[in-house]
């Protein structure tokens, strides 16, 4: 028979680091829980080991490990969750290898990833949480998943799993699934899963497919943010089925009917409609109607009268106004639009209203080298060609005898309603003098005038009735003339007799020296007149005026 030092003996060398064994809880302290386990010395387990230290009691037998068989207070150390560890582990190497599943419980967030319970502890890093990696990790804590087996290390003891893997492979069921099942024409239900520029792709729980812009609205949209919000719930039609390359095209106006197709019938030409400015090209302006009916009104249709350069000039984005349908096409889905077709066209009645001969006044609006702008009225202008300014002067330009926003009188001369033109006339408000010139002056006529311009060729004397004769350089004295300056000054009065007068070119030759001729002496002067060069002949009077230059009459002689 055994004595009591020889089994306790024995019974001691029972007992090993590592080893897992029955205890009975015989004390629980605030932070640890002593436990018999037929050791010589109690053994003890952190507080922290316990789900709830509260729930302990007196008497319940649990499985512990040994850790050490003595510290320093001689207690044995025991470890309740590594004896859970061990005999799990071992329970999940029987029962799991890598690739298959397990489900567990999201413990806690640690660095990198999650802290799952599947028996033991495993790790789950954030980039296989969900297809997405999550912003925040706390959500999950405390949610039972099923996980896939990524990794096993026995060694360390430690296992990897994925949530994500088992999400995509279930996705994938789902995808082909549905892109069996799916018909062009279906209704599906779908979540905004992201929003781009060009559209949105929406989640149909299997499949991402994609919302066009365009098949948003009928109506214009500027970005698809503004109907679309991401994590929105919606019903889309699926317009379209790429099997191949398992894609999807989806529509949501196409849940509506197309305002188009009934058009003609609620809008027909001519009528006024309303609407607001939704977009301004350097052609013109798009006008909503109504959500996915725009019309276009062209730049020419913006006014009868003024030269618009752009739209922007008339016209501001969201503006309301009314205009007038011009024509349709439905299957090009266009609407011509005017706005100054809701006024009367003044170009209508000019025709009536200013008939040629009629006398006007209005203001000079503009001037221009070639001609003065009149406003006739509000955006009905005529023009004053710089021929048509003086029957006998020559302009060069009209601001030599016209000012702006001078008033002036003129007469119509020409209307062109198909360019939009009405040629006036200053000069046609008197006679032509020189259509009864022959009543004024005849060869031989002696006339008193003062000189107005000099030039090299001669000096200009006037005449009544606005007219100007030339006397030439050879005709001021029986002497030769070397300057025309030296004998004549602008302003001097002179006598001269009339020796040519040419109807068709508008000009009457002069000569001081001839003043006292007889009609013989006269006929032969005319004789060598008409003999003269070109360029020494009597040329016409505005080419005359052209050629003048008083410059050189004051240069010094060398």
């Amino acid at each position: 028979m055994l004595t009591m030092e020889e089994a306790l003996k024995q019974s001691c060398f029972a007992f090993s680091p590592g080893q897992i064994v029955k205890g009975t809880i015989i004390e629980v302290r605030p932070k640890e829980v002593l436990v018999d386990i037929g050791y010589k010395s109690e053994g003890v387990v952190p507080g922290g080991e316990f789900d709830d230290i509260h729930t302990v009691k007196i008497g319940d037998q649990i499985d512990v490990l040994i850790e050490r068989l003595e510290d320093r207070d001689g207690n044995v150390v025991l470890s309740k969750e590594k004896a859970e560890f061990k005999r799990n582990w071992e329970k999940i190497l029987a029962v799991c290898n890598e690739g298959g599943t397990i489900t567990g419980k999201v413990k806690a967030v640690v660095k990198g990833g999650l802290l799952v319970n599947i028996g033991v502890e495993a790790f789950l890093p954030a980039s296989q949480i969900d297809i997405t990696p999550p912003k925040n990790l706390t959500v999950y804590v405390g949610n039972i998943y099923e996980f896939k087996v990524v990794k096993i290390n026995q060694e360390r003891q430690n296992i990897v799993l994925s949530r994500r893997e088992l999400i995509e492979q279930e996705r994938t069921e789902r995808r082909a699934k549905l892109l069996s099942e799916m018909t062009p024409g279906d209704i599906r239900k779908g979540t905004v899963k992201n929003i781009t520029d060009f559209g949105a792709f929406i989640d149909l729980n299997g499949i991402d497919g994609l919302l066009h812009i365009t098949d948003m609205s009928w109506g214009r949209i500027g970005h698809p943010s503004e109907i679309l919000k991401v994590g929105q719930d919606i019903d889309v039609v699926v317009l379209d089925i790429n099997r191949e390359k398992e894609r999807v095209s989806l529509g949501l106006k196409q849940k509506l009917a197309n305002p188009w197709d009934q058009i003609e019938s609620k809008y027909t030409v001519g009528i006024k409609v309303k609407g607001k400015v939704v977009n301004l090209v350097p052609y013109g302006a798009f006008v909503e109607l109504e959500p996915g009916v725009e019309g276009l009104v062209h730049v020419t249709e913006l006014s009868w009268t003024k030269r618009v350069a752009k739209p922007s000039d008339v016209l501001k984005a969201d503006q309301e106004i009314e205009a007038v349908v011009l024509g349709i096409n439905r299957e090009e889905q266009k609407i011509s639009l005017s706005i100054r077709q809701l006024e009367t066209n003044p170009w209508d009645r000019a025709a009536e209203k200013y008939p040629p001969k009629t006398r006007v006044k209005g203001k000079i609006r503009n001037l221009t080298s070639y001609g003065a702008f009149i406003e006739l009225e509000d955006g009905l202008d005529g023009m004053i060609h710089v021929s048509d300014i003086s029957w006998t002067r020559k302009i060069n330009h009209p601001s030599e005898v016209i000012k702006k926003s001078e008033e002036v009188e003129a007469v119509v001369l020409e209307i062109d309603k198909a360019n939009q033109r009405i040629a006036l006339g200053i000069k046609q408000l008197s006679v032509d003098p020189w259509a009864n010139i022959d009543q004024f002056y005849r060869v031989g006529d002696l006339i008193t005038g003062n000189v107005t311009k000099l030039a090299s060729f001669g000096a200009f004397v006037g005449l009544q009735h606005d007219i100007d004769g030339l006397v030439h350089i050879s005709q001021v004295s029986e002497d030769h003339v070397d300057k025309i300056k030296n004998v004549l000054k602008v302003g001097q009065e002179v006598t001269a007799r009339v020796i040519k007068i040419d109807k068709g070119e508008r000009r009457i030759g002069l000569s001081i020296k001839a003043a006292n001729y007889t009609p013989d002496q006269l006929k032969a002067e005319q004789a060598m007149l008409d003999a003269l060069k070109p360029g020494e002949d009597l040329v016409a009077l505005q080419h005359a005026f052209d050629a003048a230059d008083e410059s050189r009459l004051d240069e010094p002689e060398k």
